[in-house]
């Protein structure tokens, strides 16, 4: 349960605000507006972090309050899905991720009404993708890479650039543009339709809805600062609106990359709609309203800290895994700087080194790395495990910490011995593993197994779901296992860029 006096974000207000602005921007473009949807409609877990008391699926909430006005389109790059690129939040794959998606909305009562696959150049993986959908009953549109982007407008705005690509046919006022991650093709999908639209004698308008950065915050405010630090990867970086500031002399802010295109954009809306744009920045497309929400700046910028803190130990260990470049880790640690921050200002940190150095103690003159694993519960309660020859320290952490929850005693052994012995027998002598302790998941399904005759069990089990949005360390990259099970549990996870094995290829 979350405490009340840490929520610094209030979302029924915020809802109220956000959809009289959708409604407004809808009723100055002949009700039919094409909204670009960054960042997650589902699960925003960043927004969570940053944002205290923020549901990560108010947006969802948003859009069924307009479900009967609202079609949807998904959008996903072709290339993604050829490369396999991977969601971190989820650890699946983005051809995954719009198939989730598709069941989330419609779990939420909304049907998606396209998906266009872009920029598709014939790679097979996005026709084996294409085939999977239609084969289901989903619509689906292939839209090709725009013939003189970006410099030519007028071969861009004409029949053989967004003019080639297929119209896609909504009947709702509001047309909902999203896809997952960055360079889906949102916005290329909502400047296709938008030039067929104004070729079929309907004025539709174009509109753009970004969580972060807050325009109306500070260019220095840790929320948005922590934006930065969460896309380190596409190097996005917090600036002043010049446009905005030249035609209103007001300051605002945006991120660099929608400010160096807007006068590209500007001209691409002049040339579909055949006159003067009626926007004068790329503050002036947003119709985002989250800082309506904000009741605590204090509790915002304390957790938008901790989450620079996060980011800049995962952007380390991406390093150390060779999933990110060494200007990303550079950029990261400039970002902790500039706020001031080290890593130990997170407070499972210490304490989770400090279990490492006990379990060394304890093992000493054993072969093997020692592994330590800290939890700051909702009651600020820091709990600690460390790795053993039957567990890994994470296993022991989760055990420990429901064992605090529940008031048994620490002594007490929740997984019968007999299981144990199995599972390590499956694992060693059946499946010829190299490693016997049993990782995250694994313990899982011990303690839920151990539940059906053993009550303490039973109550540590229910006592898991105490343990989402809590905050975890530990001193080595997690396993597999470890990873999937601490991200059904939902905690906020970092490590320290520590391999937890000296092989280099880690099977299990």
């Amino acid at each position: 349960m979350e405490d009340i006096n840490r929520i610094g974000f209030d979302n029924e207000k915020y809802l109220n605000e956000q959809t009289s602005a959708i409604l407004e921007r809808v009723s100055q473009f002949n009700d039919k507006l094409y909204i670009e949807f960054g960042g997650k409609i589902l699960y925003d877990y960043h927004a969570a972090r940053v944002l205290p008391g923020f549901d990560p699926n108010v947006k969802m909430r948003l859009l069924q309050q307009l479900k009967d006005k609202t079609d949807v389109i998904l959008c996903i790059h072709a290339g993604d899905i050829e490369r396999n690129k991977i969601r971190a939040d989820f650890g699946i794959t983005y051809d995954a991720d719009a198939l989730k998606t598709i069941d989330d909305f419609y779990s939420w009562d909304i049907e998606v009404t396209a998906v266009v696959i872009t920029r598709y150049q014939h790679q097979p993986a996005a026709t084996a993708f294409k085939n999977k959908l239609e084969m289901r009953g989903i619509k689906v549109y292939l839209h090709y890479p725009t013939k003189g982007y970006p410099t030519d407008v007028d071969l861009i705005v004409s029949d053989l650039g967004y003019g080639a690509n297929q119209y896609i046919k909504t009947t709702k006022p509001i047309v909902i543009v999203t896809g997952p991650g960055p360079g889906s093709g949102k916005l290329a999908t909502c400047l296709c339709n938008l030039y067929h639209e104004h070729k079929r004698g309907v004025p539709a308008g174009y509109a753009k809805f970004e969580t972060f950065p807050i325009w109306d915050l500070p260019i220095d405010h840790k929320v948005n600062i922590a934006y930065e630090a969460a896309t380190v990867d596409l190097k996005d970086e917090v600036l002043i609106d010049s446009h905005h500031l030249e035609t209103y002399g007001t300051e605002v802010v945006n991120y660099n990359r929608d400010i160096e295109a807007f006068n590209l954009l500007k001209r691409i809306l002049e040339k579909i709609t055949g006159g003067k744009s009626m926007y004068q920045s790329p503050t002036d497309m947003g119709v985002n309203r989250i800082s309506s929400g904000i009741i605590n700046d204090n509790i915002i910028s304390e957790a938008s800290q901790q989450e620079i803190i996060r980011r800049y130990l995962r952007c380390k260990v991406e390093f150390a895994m060779g999933l990110s470049e060494k200007d990303s880790l550079e950029h990261a640690s400039n970002i902790m700087n500039k706020v001031g921050a080290k890593p130990e200002d997170r407070n499972v940190v210490e304490p989770a080194r400090k279990a490492a150095a006990d379990a060394e103690l304890c093992g000493k003159g054993n072969k093997g790395i020692f592994s330590g694993s800290a939890i700051e519960l909702k009651d600020g309660t820091i709990i600690t495990g460390k790795n053993s020859p039957l567990l890994h320290a994470s296993s022991s952490l989760i055990l420990n910490a429901t064992k605090y929850l529940t008031g048994l005693p620490d002594n007490l052994f929740l997984l019968p011995k007999s299981i144990i012995d199995s599972v390590t027998h499956l694992k060693k002598n059946i499946l010829k593993a190299k490693v016997t302790s049993l990782d995250v998941e694994e313990t899982l399904i011990v303690l839920s197994i151990s539940a059906l005759s053993n009550p303490a069990a039973q109550m540590a089990l229910e006592s898991l779901k105490q343990l989402r949005g809590c905050e975890v360390h530990t001193t080595h990259i997690p396993t597999p296992g470890d990873e999937a099970g601490l991200r059904k549990l939902r905690v906020n996870l970092t490590c320290d860029p520590e391999f937890s094995s000296k092989r280099l290829f880690i099977d299990e």
